[in-house]
């Protein structure tokens, strides 16, 4: 439940849609830099590793620690921002930094720790998410895993330092850094690929995520926080964040068991259709990353200044207007990638060791992948606000209900449609969390009008 805070401010109505447009937009054109270097990566990839096992063996070590800091950073920067902005517009900047150096040391223990964990059992949880790997890729991606595991820390903090930028409305910059990571992929791969072969890959992505969190914190110490590792105390805030951690956390559990259940069961169909899952996914993730990500890195600070100071009103706006703009814009968006699959996946992907064949499955999965980008592009909305007004406990339950659904739904699809069922499936529990997430919102903001007409 959500913790008690300080009596409301006299309610105003605030505009700030137009504030959120702008720095929308600013995380998306820096998105959109990242993505098209991205993507040239992918395509430079493609053509050097192909629907190899090596490169089976890659992204299926790169999945765990992308996961990592997901359930551990993410979750962190969710729990903490809404708390932060409270603290900061209501005792000051000092009381903000102590609440963020306190945050910083609970992630980077939490990161370590998950990190050695993870290490000690990989040989235990491995032979399950890669079942059907053979012997020599199954082990394969287990020394490929260990190498990357320094990412998980670094990528943490990284994550971390973006998400207290964005408090101080800075989105350009701190979107735009993750290209360190892809332009050393893209200059290892060319440089080293013959020479190392999958191991260049790893080398390249620890030294770009080293470059990506070295510009992110040097942002920080230039926007007024400092990152340091100090203790301050169990405070009043530190208290408020901790108790929404945990339904955050649990929540990341969830969805990374979600993707590890796509991953396994992908590894249970025909050679490469661990590689076709991820590589059709590239195009649904520089949509997802463009709007729904864009949208919901503007839009938390907001919705956290609105509720802060009760202002439901100026709540109800944001949230009407960004759902029907997000809805015309990511409708048309899905229906075209389901409609010109075939061609943005020859195009991209089909040279080298990429061949038609290859284009013909990544083409599938691609347009059952596609279905899911109005639902989860409009969800992100109603996400972000029952964050900003701490229900937490509510986007666990939605995680929950997700994982059975996908794996029920995984079960099914794939015996008819192969590993395009799998992202079917996906697209399918991505309505039932637009559903679930919209219900919750209308329904807390509903109470919070009714308390406040009362008042």
């Amino acid at each position: 439940m959500p913790a008690k805070v300080r009596a409301c401010a006299q309610p105003k109505t605030s505009n700030s849609n137009r504030r959120v447009l702008q720095a929308a937009a600013s995380v998306s054109a820096a998105g959109a830099m990242v993505k098209l270097v991205a993507m040239f990566k992918e395509m430079t990839v493609a053509g050097i590793y192909g629907r190899s096992d090596a490169m089976d063996a890659f992204l299926a070590a790169a999945l765990l620690p992308g996961l990592l800091v997901n359930l551990i950073s993410e979750s962190m920067n969710q729990a903490l921002v809404p708390t932060l902005i409270r603290v900061k517009e209501r005792d000051g900047h000092e009381r903000a930094q102590e609440l963020l150096s306190n945050a910083m040391v609970w992630m980077t223990i939490l990161l370590i720790v998950v990190s050695v964990a993870m290490a000690l059992t990989a040989r235990v949880f491995f032979p399950l998410i890669a079942s059907h790997f053979t012997r020599p890729k199954l082990e394969l991606s287990i020394r490929l895993f260990y190498a990357l595991l320094p990412v998980v820390l670094m990528t943490g903090i990284a994550a971390h330092c973006t998400a207290v930028l964005n408090t101080v409305d800075r989105f350009a910059l701190p979107a735009l850094a993750p290209v360190a990571i892809s332009v050393s992929i893209i200059i290892g791969a060319f440089l080293f690929g013959s020479r190392c072969g999958i191991w260049a890959m790893v080398y390249a992505t620890l030294a770009g995520s080293l470059a990506h969190v070295g510009i992110v914190v040097w942002m920080l110490h230039t926007h007024g926080y400092r990152f340091e590792l100090r203790w301050y105390g169990m405070t009043e805030a530190a208290r408020t964040v901790g108790r929404q951690y945990g339904p955050v956390l649990l929540s990341g559990f969830v969805a990374a068991a979600g993707l590890l259940v796509d991953q396994s069961m992908a590894a249970m169909l025909t050679s490469g259709s661990v590689s076709a899952l991820v590589y059709a996914n590239r195009f649904v993730s520089v949509v997802l990353t463009l709007l729904a990500g864009a949208i919901a890195t503007a839009i938390v600070p907001h919705f956290s200044r609105m509720v802060a100071h009760c202002d439901w009103a100026g709540c109800r706006q944001t949230l009407r207007t960004w759902l029907w703009m997000t809805a015309m814009v990511s409708a048309p968006i899905a229906a075209l990638l389901i409609v010109c699959a075939h061609p943005l996946v020859r195009i991209a992907f089909q040279h080298g060791a990429f061949h038609a064949q290859d284009t013909a499955v990544v083409a599938r999965v691609l347009a059952m992948y596609s279905i899911q980008i109005p639902f989860f592009v409009t969800s992100r909305v109603f996400y972000r606000f029952l964050i900003a007004m701490l229900r937490t406990d509510v986007v666990f339950f939605c995680g929950v209900i997700n994982l059975c659904l996908d794996i029920v739904l995984n079960l099914l699809l794939m015996r008819w449609y192969g590993v395009a069922g799998i992202a079917l499936a996906t697209s399918l529990w991505t309505v039932s969390t637009f559903l679930f997430l919209g219900y919750w919102a209308e329904k807390l903001l509903r109470k919070a009008e009714e308390k406040q007409a009362f008042a």
